[in-house]
C-alpha cells in the first residue's frame, strides 16, 4: 500500500484551487487529509457524450493531486446513471441505450489518462458503477427510497423550477440523486469531488454515507467554467474545449473566449500559480495587451493536457493560419468521390461534428475552396476542385483529393 504523504503545499492546493465549496467544511478535511490515514475518493462522470473536457480536467487534476499524496481515487464512469441523465432544468431527458452509453465512452479512459495515472505505484481505478446498480432487487431500492423523503428530494432547484411551470417531472428523474448517492455508498467512499451543478446529488450521498454506513463522507464542488460560447461547458452539448481535441483545436477554442475570461481560465483551467495568475489580473487592469495574455493562457491549458512542445506547435499554428491568415505547412488529405455535397465532405473531414454542424458553418460563411466563399451545402465536389484546400473556419484545413 502507497504511503500517505503530507505535504501541506499540496493539500492547501486541494482545498484551495478552483474549489467552490467543501462540505462539512474546509478545516475538517484538512485535518483529515493531514493526518497520514489513507482516504478512498472518486469523481463520477456520466457517459451523455463522448468528450471529457478541461471543465472536467479541473476534477481530474484534483485526483491527481490525492493520487501524489497516496490516497485511492477512484475514476467512476456512471454507465448506469447514464439510462437516466442527470435530470435537465427543462426537460425529461431521453433514456440512452447500452449502446448509446458504450460508444459515448468508449475513449475516456484514454483521454483522463492524460492527466491521471491508471497504471503505477498507486494506480487510479477505474470502475463502472453498473457494477453494483444493475445488481440492485426491488427491496435493495425500496431500502435505498426508505433512506430518504419526498421533501428532501423536492428541495432540488431544477425539480421546483419543473413543478412551478408545470413541466412534467417523470419519477425516474426524482431517483437520480439517490442513485448517484448509492455509488459512495456501494464502494464505501471517504470524499468525492464533483462540480458545483452536482452539490445537490452529492449531498444527497453524503446523506446516505451516513444512514448506510455511519461514516461521514467529505464533498468538494468544484467552479464551473463556462465554454467559449459562453454557456456552461457539456458533454451533451459538447460545446467545450474536449480532452480529445487536436492541440490546435484546443489552443483556437481557448482563443475564442472573450478577455473577461482570461483570469478566470488560468486559475480552472491551466496549472500556473496563482501568485502569477494575481500579477497578470494586475497587468490587465492597467491596459496590458489582452491578446497575448490570452495566447498564454491558450498554451497554458494545451500545455497542462498535451505537454509543452505541443503547445508550442499549436500556438506557431495559431499565429500562423489565424493572425498571419497563411496555410500550414502540413496539412491532412481527404479523399472523396466526384458529387459529394461540401456539407458532408466537412463533416467526413472532421472539420464539423455532423453535417447539421457542416450546414451552420457555411450559412455563418466559414467555409472556402480554393480560395472561394462557399455558400450552399448541397453544391458538389468538382473533378476540378482535386487539390484544392477546403478551409473551415479559421483554423480548419484540408486538402481535396478526388477519385
Amino acid at each position: 500500500m502507497p504511503k500517505v504523504i503530507t505535504d501541506e503545499k499540496l493539500v492547501d492546493e486541494f482545498l484551495e484551487r478552483g474549489v467552490e465549496a467543501i462540505y462539512p467544511s474546509k478545516e475538517a478535511l484538512k485535518k483529515k487529509l493531514m493526518s497520514g490515514e489513507r482516504m478512498k475518493i472518486y469523481q463520477g462522470f456520466d457517459p451523455t457524450g463522448p468528450y471529457l473536457h478541461v471543465g472536467h480536467a479541473m476534477g481530474i487534476r484534483a485526483l491527481r493531486i490525492l493520487q501524489k499524496l497516496g490516497h485511492e481515487v477512484i475514476f467512476l464512469v456512471g454507465d448506469y446513471t447514464a439510462k437516466v441523465g442527470d435530470p435537465d432544468k427543462d426537460t425529461t431527458r431521453e433514456m440512452l441505450t447500452d449502446e448509446q452509453i458504450e460508444k459515448n465512452m468508449a475513449g475516456w479512459k484514454e483521454q483522463a489518462a492524460q492527466l491521471i495515472d491508471f497504471s503505477g505505484d498507486n494506480p487510479v481505478r477505474f470502475e463502472r458503477n453498473n457494477k453494483w446498480l444493475s445488481k440492485m432487487t426491488l427491496g435493495d431500492i425500496l431500502k435505498l427510497m426508505s433512506r430518504v423523503t419526498i421533501q428532501q428530494i423536492l428541495q432540488r432547484d431544477l425539480f421546483k423550477k419543473r413543478l412551478e411551470t408545470d413541466d412534467p417531472l417523470k419519477f425516474h428523474e426524482l431517483l437520480y440523486p439517490l442513485m448517484q448517492g448509492y455509488d459512495g455508498v456501494a464502494m464505501e467512499v471517504d470524499m468525492e469531488i464533483g462540480g458545483a451543478d452536482q452539490t445537490f446529488n452529492m449531498l444527497c450521498g453524503r446523506d446516505l454515507s451516513k444512514s448506510y454506513l455511519g461514516k461521514e463522507k467529505f464533498v468538494r464542488t468544484n467552479k464551473m467554467m463556462d465554454a467559449p460560447d459562453g454557456i456552461t461547458m457539456s458533454k451533451t452539448k459538447g460545446n467545450g474545449i474536449n480532452l480529445a481535441d487536436s492541440s490546435e483545436d484546443m489552443f483556437g477554442k481557448a482563443m475564442s473566449y472573450p478577455d473577461d475570461h482570461i483570469i478566470s481560465g488560468l486559475e480552472l483551467l491551466t496549472e500556473v500559480p496563482m501568485e502569477e495568475i494575481k500579477k497578470i489580473e494586475k497587468e490587465l487592469k492597467v491596459g496590458a495587451n489582452p491578446m497575448e495574455l490570452k495566447k498564454f493562457m491558450a498554451f497554458e491549458i494545451v500545455k497542462m493536457i498535451k505537454g509543452e512542445p505541443v503547445a508550442e506547435a499549436a500556438r506557431e499554428h495559431f499565429v500562423k493560419t489565424v493572425q498571419k491568415k497563411e496555410t500550414p505547412d502540413e496539412v491532412d488529405v481527404v479523399s472523396t468521390p466526384v458529387g459529394t455535397p461540401v456539407g458532408t465532405l466537412i463533416a467526413e473531414a472532421g472539420l464539423a461534428e455532423s453535417n447539421a454542424g457542416a450546414k451552420r458553418k457555411i450559412k455563418q460563411g466559414g467555409v472556402e475552396i480554393g480560395g472561394e466563399k462557399i455558400t450552399d451545402a448541397n453544391a458538389k465536389i468538382a473533378k476540378e476542385m482535386d487539390g484544392q484546400i477546403l478551409k473551415v473556419g479559421k483554423r480548419g484545413f484540408r486538402i481535396i483529393q478526388v477519385r
